[in-house]
């Protein structure tokens, strides 16, 4: 497996865990916490590889998610 396709892989897992998280949290569906998600800064910030935030962990990206979305 290259380096890149670990990447991928790891970014996909986060996404995965964050999007349940979120859904948890905010009791939302899964449906709903993924429209929330991909359409908030932090997935842009994720896919960009911004300061090192696709390496936090899905709680702490969690909470960053909901300070973020409620600016």
């Amino acid at each position: 497996m290259t380096e890149e396709a670990l990447e991928q892989f790891y970014q996909e897992s986060l996404e995965e865990r964050l999007i349940q998280n979120i859904a948890k949290e905010l009791h939302l569906s899964l449906e709903e916490a993924m429209d929330c998600y991909y359409k908030s800064r932090l997935a842009g910030m994720i896919q960009e590889g911004k300061e090192g935030v696709q390496y936090l962990d899905y709680r702490a990206l969690t909470a960053l998610f909901m300070e973020m979305e409620k600016a």
